[in-house]
């Protein structure tokens, strides 16, 4: 028998980093240019995520919101992405990416009006480019290969981009979406958090590939593995997919390296299938202190702002579900009026039969 005129691609990928754990700049080529003022608005959206999420958890406990899911130690992959980005760029999100969509101008208390599946919180403000969390996994890979078509189509210099978890890549969305990108060399960019776990089922189960960035090289576009722990590191690797999309030369798929310190929902328990060894040998990597290291060094950041911005954020979830909590309640007549431009003939009859 003759052997395949072809080897399996086992060449590992190094992770891109610009920090080291103690917050010193390790590859100082990959640092982006940033202002100071510029990096402390990254450390004050990251300390208010942490926040927001910590108070989100608690609020989902006491029945005041319904689905959440966690995203503390996800900042650097969330916040930092966002932030690489333009505003007219158009985010196509999973259910956990509601930190993206909300730096990128969804007001916070229709981001907990969709928690509590409200209508309102689907109503998008209209200089807001983004969709809506996506429940089903991986479908948002084929929303964000339509919107950079569209772009494409209209020669217009922006970028789609899309997230989802390791257990996204094994979908057939997340092939369909890429190999398009791929022919059309859209202005895409697919980004993949990868914490090591789809909801249980560990990595090493949910793929033979050597990384997901691996799987960029079927489709054709550009991979990339990043140090998702490191908010500098995701911001150049957001800045340049963003510009070989615009530029035309195609899509970019990101493998975020993440650890999420809380559980995939409130209604997970990590400790059937995580260990605590896993969970200290991540600790260190946190990073708000990896980024905040790095911060004080410079002189731009001291625990008193920490603490400074921590009460701005619990303050303003307060007003925020205070007024999400304040929206008249969905009744079926509403929710039919907002369905179309003109409500059908049908849709009428049965409101009637409601009211």
């Amino acid at each position: 028998m003759s052997k395949l005129p072809y080897e399996v691609q086992t060449e590992p990928v190094t992770p891109l980093s610009v920090l080291s754990l103690d917050g010193d700049v390790i590859n100082p080529d990959l640092m982006p240019d940033l202002t100071d003022e510029q990096l402390k608005e990254i450390m004050y959206r990251m300390v208010f995520t942490r926040t927001w999420d910590e108070r989100a958890v608690n609020l989902g406990r006491q029945g005041r919101l319904g689905f959440y899911a966690p995203v503390s130690g996800q900042e650097a992959s969330m916040v930092g992405s966002e932030y690489a980005l333009n505003k007219d760029d158009f985010i196509c999100p999973g259910y956990r990416d509601m930190p993206q969509l909300v730096w990128h101008g969804l007001p916070l208390y229709q981001a907990f009006l969709y928690s509590r599946g409200h209508q309102h919180g689907g109503q998008i403000p209209e200089d807001v480019h983004v969709l809506m969390p996506q429940i089903i996994i991986g479908a948002q890979i084929l929303h964000a290969t339509g919107v950079a078509m569209a772009f494409k189509k209209k020669g217009e210099k922006r970028v789609a981009i899309t997230y989802t978890g390791d257990g996204g890549s094994s979908e057939g969305d997340f092939y369909e979406g890429l190999n398009f990108a791929g022919i059309y060399k859209l202005p895409a960019i697919y980004v993949v958090q990868n914490n090591g776990y789809a909801i249980t089922t560990p990595f090493a189960k949910q793929t033979a590939a050597q990384s997901v960035a691996h799987k960029a090289v079927a489709a054709g576009i550009k991979g990339v593995q990043v140090d998702g722990m490191d908010v500098l590191a995701v911001i150049k690797a957001v800045q340049e997919a963003a510009e070989r999309g615009r530029s035309g030369e195609g899509a970019t798929l990101i493998e975020m390296l993440t650890y999420r310190f809380r559980p995939h929902s409130m209604s997970d328990d990590t400790t059937k299938y995580r260990t605590k060894d896993e969970e200290t040998e991540w600790a260190p990597k946190d990073p708000l202190i990896r980024f905040g290291k790095f911060l004080e060094k410079k002189g731009l950041w001291t625990e008193e702002d920490t603490n400074r911005v921590k009460e701005e954020a619990k303050a303003t979830v307060n007003e925020h579900i205070k007024k999400a909590e304040a929206v008249e309640k969905m009744t079926v007549a509403g929710l039919i009026d907002t369905m179309f431009e003109t409500t059908p003939k049908y849709l009428e009859e049965q409101k009637a039969d409601f009211q």
